[in-house]
């Protein structure tokens, strides 16, 4: 793999001969002529959801904190720990991948995705600040030093991006493209199932508030990334290893479920391990289809929180509409407090 040159004055920007990856671009944004369409309706839903953490109010959740069980604060704090790792290492990342992508209306979204993974951890920090007793707050960004089954989380994304950026060769890119696409499209889903659980029982509202905010970004990002992957499918059959797709993807199912387990397990109501594992093999299965690959887990095609999707996916006027599992969005809220919680 080769890095696109900041300038290339020999390089072809005309449709016919654009591609995803390896294609020679004079690297201009020439948005006029667009090959992936897609791109472009993805950048203008991408931009329609600006939005600024600081205003969601957070003043109740600080004394509702106060109000949760031992094990409802313990998962509270270390799921933020583990989406603090997941959106700062992409915020750092996605510009390595962008080097190595010869779309420009591609990197154009994925350099506002860059921007809004920056915006996610200032809202972590945000919450963090807001609602966290001052003598637990570094305890949650520096969890994964005592916390060996959050270490190996971290570490296992973290050492793909790594084995890229230090040989760039087309295996490690093609890993590093199904890892953020596993990153964006199940890692996220059971510590936000749980912020939803919390704010179905009428507990720490705020926050579920600001993760439904990031919620609606993350399902953008993994939309970006099952676009990039079907397209360089299409352009190049022999890219990516189905074998090693399958490898990835039940890598991170195990570790998705073993630190769910470990986290929220049988402790929280609502939530339980036998949840944890069907929601867990559900969207992994719709996230294969997605990218046109046979699901990997039989049975598995139920979503157990069914009853918690109107709070990620609600349809009133000015909200987000549109389906997870079907990877798409209609309509996005601008920058104001997000409603809709006296409907549960």
């Amino acid at each position: 793999m080769k890095g696109k040159k900041l300038f290339n004055v020999d390089g072809d920007d005309s449709v016919i001969n654009r591609r995803m990856i390896k294609g020679n671009v004079t690297n201009l944004f020439n948005l006029n002529n667009v090959k992936y369409t897609w791109a472009n309706k993805m950048y203008r839903l991408m931009m329609e959801n600006f939005w600024i953490p600081e205003k969601v109010s957070l003043f109740d959740d600080k004394r509702a904190y106060n109000e949760l069980t031992e094990a409802e604060q313990n998962a509270y704090d270390g799921i933020l720990s583990f989406l603090v790792f997941l959106d700062s290492i992409q915020t750092n990342n996605l510009p390595n991948i962008n080097d190595y992508i010869t779309a420009p209306e591609v990197n154009l979204i994925l350099s506002i995705q860059t921007y809004q993974e920056a915006i996610h951890s200032q809202s972590y920090a945000y919450i963090i600040e807001s609602i966290i007793p001052a003598d637990k707050r570094e305890k949650i960004y520096d969890r994964w030093r005592d916390d060996e089954i959050l270490l190996e989380r971290n570490k296992y994304i973290a050492e793909i991006y790594q084995n890229f950026i230090d040989n760039k060769n087309d295996k490690n890119f093609a890993k590093v493209l199904i890892a953020n696409f596993l990153l964006e499209g199940i890692y996220f889903y059971n510590g936000f199932n749980f912020f939803y659980n919390l704010a179905s029982r009428s507990l720490m509202i705020g926050t579920a508030d600001e993760i439904k905010y990031i919620n609606r970004d993350e399902l953008t990002h993994c939309v970006i990334f099952n676009n990039i992957i079907k397209e360089i499918r299409k352009e190049n059959d022999v890219f990516f290893s189905d074998d090693e797709i399958y490898e990835m993807f039940e890598k991170a199912v195990e570790q998705e479920i073993t630190w769910s387990n470990h986290i929220i397990g049988d402790n929280i109501m609502g939530i339980t391990k036998d949840t944890i594992e069907q929601y867990t093999k559900f969207i992994a299965n719709e996230r294969l289809r997605a990218i046109g690959l046979k699901p990997l887990y039989e049975g598995f095609d139920k979503n157990p929180y069914k009853h918690l999707e109107q709070i990620s996916d609600t349809t009133g006027e000015g909200n987000v509409k549109g389906n997870f599992f079907e990877a798409n969005v209609t309509a996005y809220n601008q920058s104001t407090a997000v409603e809709g919680w006296d409907e549960i």
